[in-house]
């Protein structure tokens, strides 16, 4: 077996049997590594101290090579499938999600470091939660909810459609309620501040920061937050038949289908 061959059986896990490599283990470690580094530099007594902002540097420098050299070799590796030989196959991989979250992953904030940047990194640590697909590659489960996303999107555009009518039909009542006809409150002194009463309304959140005062008010509130109940289970009911079905598919075709 020659190198490449070696390698891409390694990184890629559709070319396994059967579970997951060494070499991509050490990737999943990596990444949860650079999580929890993540959350330390955002504590002030460790990003203050000169030996802990030495440590994260070079962590932080150490992964973004890392993950260079992984995504070349994942790039290097993927003309041995035949769907990525050849320069228009390589376009279609450098593409697909999983490539672009790779290169997500380090080549913005690898390049302003290579610039002299600085401040702006700060922006682009962000970007590093796209290292999170990394993970995802590696476990099926996510494989099923992403088709089952695709399964069931049309259903789940219309329960948007739906939820952002009601959120903007119960905006518009409570402006002209609350903020025209009633009491004039500042929080509903236009159609797009009640918006925000009307998102935790209709979301079952209910904050409470913002509320009608009215009696008539009041009993629009009551018929929207009953609404909000339907809005809400509607598109996690549709995402969780679709779910349903997908896995039982699934399990149907078989481990190899």
């Amino acid at each position: 077996m020659s190198v490449k061959q070696w390698l891409y059986v390694q990184l890629v896990p559709e070319a396994r049997a059967s579970g997951i490599s060494r070499l991509n283990l050490f990737i999943v470690a990596i990444v949860l590594a650079s999580f929890l580094f993540l959350a330390l530099e955002t504590e002030p007594t460790l990003n203050t101290d000169p030996r802990w902002m030495r440590a994260f540097d070079v962590f932080n420098i150490t992964v973004l090579g890392i993950f260079a050299v992984e995504y070349v070799a994942r790039l290097w590796v993927a003309g041995l499938d035949p769907q990525f030989k050849g320069i228009g196959g390589r376009v279609k991989y450098v593409t697909r999600f999983y490539s672009i979250a790779d290169l997500l992953a380090f080549a913005p904030e690898l390049v302003v470091m290579a610039l002299g940047g600085g401040g702006s990194l700060l922006v682009l640590r962000v970007l590093r939660l796209a290292r999170l697909v990394k993970i995802a590659r590696f476990v099926p489960a996510f494989d099923a909810l992403g088709a089952a996303l695709r399964r069931s999107s049309s259903q789940l555009l219309t329960s948007l459609a739906v939820a952002l009518t009601l959120v903007y039909v119960a905006a518009v009542l409570l402006y002209f309620v609350e903020g025209v006809g009633g009491e004039h409150q500042e929080q509903f002194a236009s159609i797009p501040r009640a918006i925000w009463w009307a998102v935790a309304t209709l979301t079952t959140v209910g904050y409470g920061d913002v509320y009608p005062v009215t009696p008539l008010g009041r009993f629009f509130s009551a018929i929207i937050a009953i609404a909000g109940i339907g809005v809400v289970a509607l598109p996690a009911g549709v995402f969780a038949s679709a779910f349903s079905d997908e896995l039982r598919e699934r399990r149907e075709r078989g481990p190899n289908p």
